[in-house]
């Protein structure tokens, strides 16, 4: 009869730490995010995302600025121009963008390029950045989104970023100087293809 009972007691135990044990272990997963990897996206995910207001942006040339309503409801590839000067890094980074949108073939029409200059630049040199490229919106950027720009990529001084901007205005995803652009069409295909926006 004893025997009977511990063995009870010990089938109650283990019920009882399997019941307890998953709780625990996705208590301790929740309060340690960076433990586990989640999802296949290739670009780090900012956490929160960034909220920005279609206010901040003002277009550099008139090209810009007669096109900027066009952010407004598309998915925008963010270029990052941190210098007064963009170097080899900065022109493979626009290049890439710009192959980029072609390469998304039907979506290409939900898919905007921007430019964000950070530092003031002279318009004839800023010119031969993007002589080429005559659908590239640029914009400066007002004081509060520099600072936005700022906490995603740091404060060292450095172009080639690209950042994701989603059709609210909400900076969503970054990849670092010198970005594969196929990672980037990944991560944008899902993206595209779950939206409901955009």
């Amino acid at each position: 009869m004893n025997e009977q009972l511990n063995k009870n007691r010990r089938i109650i135990l283990i019920l009882f730490a399997l019941s307890v044990i998953p709780f625990v272990i996705a208590w301790y997963m929740s309060q340690h995010p960076e433990w586990m990897k989640t999802g296949t996206n290739k670009g780090e995910l900012i956490t929160p995302v960034v909220v920005t207001e279609r206010s901040e942006l003002t277009g550099f040339d008139e090209f810009s600025r007669e096109n900027i309503s066009e952010l407004s409801g598309h998915w925008v590839l963010v270029n990052i121009i941190d210098n007064k000067e963009c170097d080899k890094v900065c022109q493979d980074a626009l290049l890439k963008t710009r192959q980029l949108r072609l390469m998304m073939n039907k979506d290409l029409t939900r898919i905007r390029r921007m430019v964000v200059l950070m530092e003031q630049v002279d318009p004839q040199v800023a010119s031969r950045w993007w002589q080429k490229d005559l659908r590239l919106l640029r914009v400066v950027p007002s004081s509060s989104f520099k600072e936005k720009i700022r906490k995603i990529i740091g404060q060292q001084h450095n172009s080639g970023w690209l950042i994701l901007m989603d059709p609210l205005g909400n900076l969503m995803m970054k990849y670092q100087p010198g970005f594969d652009p196929y990672d980037v069409k990944k991560d944008l295909g899902k993206l595209l293809r779950i939206s409901q926006i955009g």
